[in-house]
């Protein structure tokens, strides 16, 4: 969203005034806003920094197309489940090509019950379910596939971790191979200790990224977890080439961009140093959806545009 001349910076400023009229704390969001659009119409057209998407479901794509976003994130329960009939998914494509914003992700990959880490996977049932979801992601034109997954990757408190992570990236192989038939991308998630205790870290997801070693299974880098767990920006630096993604919202209590007012620029900034210019989503718990949900865009656009106008490392 930057812009190269001033008719554009003028278009992106009466996006923000519109916005800021059904917002209470108005006049702060206006002042991100108007910093954004003037460091935004000094910078190329050229698409030289990350772009936006939102976790808001199709529940919320007209309040997030009309807050900035063109992307959306949805579920694979609610859009590419097996469970759903075939007259179910072909009604969910009807939904997904009638939206505004393209649906370019889907989260919650694999149910509790169908575990993909410990001592009771199997291998052949994983292959199935992945199998359906994937070919509907192809059909819905869904690019990722977001495996966080806490429930389905746990794995016994006494369970050998070293075998644990051993077969999990033997079966991650093998779902790498069928996001490639469908030229659908999987991103593997790091999580957080209260959620899961395998794959708590970007390090040890960029572990597994790495021994996997193939082009449709990179990695998602959650900063919210990274800020929950402790993890330092510079992982996103050392994690660099396997990283295809990233996702974030704020470390207190999930809120979206700018509620509680976080800095994420320290990761930004890592980012930028990697010269990574794919996608950041971000993924939270959404209260006011016509207040927040425009605030987050402005309040995340301003920090990307002041990072990325930096000089690069």
């Amino acid at each position: 969203m930057c812009f190269k001349n001033s008719k554009k910076a003028r278009f992106f400023l009466t996006h923000v005034l519109n916005n800021m009229r059904s917002m209470k704390s108005s006049y702060p969001i206006f002042l991100i806003g108007l910093i954004f659009t003037i460091c935004c119409s000094f910078m190329p057209d050229k698409q030289d920094y990350p772009r936006l998407g939102i976790v808001s479901g199709l529940a919320q794509d007209s309040v997030a197309y009309a807050s900035g976003f063109k992307m959306i994130g949805e579920s694979v329960p609610k859009m590419l489940s097996p469970q759903l009939t075939d007259e179910q998914f072909n009604a969910n494509l009807e939904k997904i090509k009638a939206a505004k914003c393209k649906v370019l992700s889907c989260n919650l990959f694999f149910p509790s019950n169908i575990k993909i880490a410990g001592p009771d996977v199997d291998d052949a049932k994983v292959l199935r379910y992945t199998e359906t979801v994937l070919s509907r992601a192809g059909r819905a034109g869904v690019k990722f596939i977001v495996l966080g997954s806490s429930g389905a990757r746990t794995i016994p408190a006494d369970y050998n971790m070293v075998k644990a992570k051993t077969d999990f990236i033997g079966l991650c192989k093998k779902l790498a191979q069928i996001a490639g038939r469908y030229e659908v991308t999987i991103l593997l998630e790091n999580l957080e200790t209260t959620e899961t205790n395998f794959i708590t870290s970007l390090k040890s997801a960029a572990e597994v990224v790495k021994k996997v070693n193939h082009p449709n299974f990179r990695l998602n880098a959650d900063i919210f977890h990274m800020m929950r767990e402790g993890e330092a920006p510079d992982e996103i630096i050392k994690a660099g080439k396997w990283i295809g993604f990233a996702e974030v919202a704020e470390k207190e209590k999930r809120s979206l961009p700018g509620v509680m007012g976080d800095d994420f620029k320290p990761y930004l900034r890592a980012l930028h140093q990697i010269k990574y210019k794919g996608f950041i989503f971000i993924e939270g718990n959404i209260k006011n959806a016509a207040a927040e949900i425009p605030l987050a865009f402005t309040y995340l656009s301003a920090q990307i545009a002041a990072v990325y106008a930096e000089p690069k490392p």
